[in-house]
């Protein structure tokens, strides 16, 4: 279903607060497996099927829409608990279960031989639904994320039992410590703006809806067997590949850039200068 915007404003703009045309796309609405999921839908042609990663939703990619539009379809969704999503009764918020409404998704959206275009968490759960999915996905396009288990890397250790333990709970619940601290650290190339800030802080207030901050994090580490599944199935595809990659990453190092290319043998790389971990 789709909701009317007789104020000028997209139904973003007006539910986060945010000014005319910072987000001016027609928001759509999904109800698959219990979760009610907002997207956005533009443009004809091929499709690229959009996935977002922590603490981001839909309008991290609101540009590349803009971009893109006139010559393809451009989907992009908003997985449970983020963006204007809400997820079903009892979601745990793990990959796992995000990655199922994503597969359902693409059945509801009938989407066929597009383009997965993921980032951070949008990775992994993007092309657990494209396995799950035969045909829907046929190409990929990867900002900094990974597909394997991180267990025994310290670099990622670390981060997942502090900021997706207690200290991380504590501090997520109480100031969205992922939004207001982690996001602005991350950024390289400029600064995020009061608005952008508004933005990606918004669909976390109340308090209560800030359980994906701290469970993505922990997810990083607790979801080894699962990311262990999907490295295995990833090692069989060889179909069209691309990986966008930041030089100066807080999190996706080089490192993780050198397995995505003995992983994929096929993909092409660029290599983003200046840039951080928000694409």
């Amino acid at each position: 279903m789709d909701r009317e915007t007789p104020d000028g404003l997209s139904d973003a703009e007006r539910r986060f607060k945010l000014p005319a045309g910072t987000f001016p796309f027609q928001s759509r609405f999904l109800r698959v497996s219990g979760a009610t999921l907002h997207y956005i839908d533009e443009g004809a042609g091929q499709a690229l099927f959009m996935v977002h990663g922590n603490p981001t939703w839909s309008f991290v990619y609101r540009h590349l829409i803009q971009a893109l539009r006139a010559d393809f379809r451009c989907i992009a969704i908003d997985l449970p608990g983020f963006g204007m999503s809400e997820p079903p009764e009892g979601f745990g918020y793990t990959p796992a279960e995000h990655a199922a409404i994503v597969a359902a998704a693409l059945r509801a959206l009938d989407v066929n031989d597009a383009w997965l275009i993921a980032h951070d968490w949008g990775g992994p759960i993007g092309l657990a639904a494209m396995f799950a999915e035969p045909g829907r996905l046929t190409g990929i396009c990867l900002g900094n994320t990974w597909a394997w288990p991180v267990n025994g890397d310290v670099h990622f250790e670390w981060f997942s039992r502090l900021i997706g333990g207690p200290i991380g709970r504590f501090f997520n619940e109480r100031n969205a410590m992922f939004v207001n601290w982690v996001m602005p650290a991350a950024m390289r190339r400029r600064k995020l703006t009061l608005v952008e800030m508004t933005a990606y802080r918004a669909p976390f207030d109340p308090p209560r809806l800030r359980a994906p901050l701290h469970i993505f994090p922990r997810q990083i580490t607790a979801a080894q067997d699962w990311l262990a599944n999907l490295e295995t199935r990833l090692t069989a595809y060889r179909g069209p590949a691309v990986l966008i990659w930041p030089a100066n990453d807080i999190a996706f190092r080089m490192k993780e850039l050198d397995r995505w290319k003995k992983l994929l043998p096929q993909a092409q790389s660029v290599i983003i200068e200046r840039c951080g971990h928000y694409l």
